[in-house]
């Protein structure tokens, strides 16, 4: 009997992300997702064709759903092409880099089959985008120190190490950590002091610490601020253990907050880290665009909005 076609499916994979597996199992895959009824177009990343071609281009009335094998970075570059082009596409997500935190927020898991079965499903929820000036990201963007460790960090040993290449590479930084003066402007306050770093984050994790800001969801539209201020060596040990554990928030030397938006200036030639990719340059404003992004998720996880 004949398989009745849904619709088209883009699979838009990274061959490089993590281990690069996703190029051992990529047949599996379309077998898949042609067994649910899709007739799927594989687009490689990095390659002459960039995704903000293919968004540019795209039918939405033939394409049914968009699966993104990779990490923050390959949906971060994703998500920016679809908002460019005003594509409302839903999509399912596959991890498979370094960094899935954006994954882990929806609870998706790593195994390719596990996650078929949620990007191929039929529960969606609808996620905030956070806002940089006119650019976008999804989980977090950081600034100040060590916040360009993802970039620094050789992608040979991200592959073999995954996040504790991350902390070797901030651990050699270490030395160079020192305070930097920013100003915060939101709607209701103004903040002037010292920070080593500061995140915005839309979802809870970054850079391995999986509770880095405990109270976020990804649709409240707001974002979340955690700030780390300038404070003696002696109290950052005390502060990392806090900080692993979730419990930083009530920690003196760390300013955390919701806003809807926010300005941040510092006198210091910032650049800003945003889900892992090299940002946008300070001065910048942060906004949220509510509920803009539609993602499938499991049925553990559909009630969650």
């Amino acid at each position: 009997m004949e398989r009745k076609i849904k619709g088209k499916l883009l699979l838009y994979y990274n061959p490089f992300s993590g281990s690069g597996s996703i190029k051992d199992h990529l047949d599996h895959v379309i077998d898949r997702c042609q067994q649910a009824g899709y007739a799927v177009m594989p687009i490689r990343a990095e390659r002459a064709i960039t995704i903000d071609d293919i968004m540019g281009a795209i039918d939405e009335d033939e394409f049914k759903r968009i699966i993104v094998s990779g990490g923050d970075g390959t949906i971060h570059k994703l998500v920016n092409a679809m908002i460019k082009h005003d594509v409302h596409i839903p999509i399912g997500l596959m991890p498979s880099g370094t960094a899935n935190d954006f994954a882990f927020y929806f609870e998706i898991d790593s195994d390719i089959d596990a996650a078929l079965d949620v990007a191929l499903g039929d529960k969606t929820t609808m996620a905030d985008v956070g806002m940089i000036n006119d650019r976008y990201f999804v989980n977090v963007c950081a600034m100040g120190a060590m916040v360009d460790v993802s970039q620094k960090t050789d992608p040979q040993l991200k592959n073999a190490l995954g996040p504790l290449a991350y902390y070797l590479k901030a651990a050699s930084e270490l030395p160079q950590v020192h305070g930097i003066p920013m100003k915060l402007t939101t709607p209701d306050q103004v903040i002037e002091e010292e920070f080593y770093f500061l995140t915005v984050m839309n979802g809870e994790s970054a850079g391995g610490f999986r509770k880095l800001s405990p109270s976020s969801s990804m649709n409240d539209g707001k974002i979340d601020v955690v700030a780390f201020r300038k404070m003696p060596i002696m109290e950052f040990g005390p502060l990392l253990f806090e900080l692993i554990n979730g419990r930083h928030p009530n920690n003196k030397n760390v300013l955390y907050f919701q806003t809807e938006s926010l300005d941040v200036e510092s006198p210091e030639d910032l650049v800003t880290d945003t889900d892992g990719e090299k940002g946008e340059r300070l001065p910048v404003h942060f906004g949220v665009l509510e509920k803009r992004l539609e993602v499938f998720v499991s049925e553990k996880t559909w009630n969650y909005d």
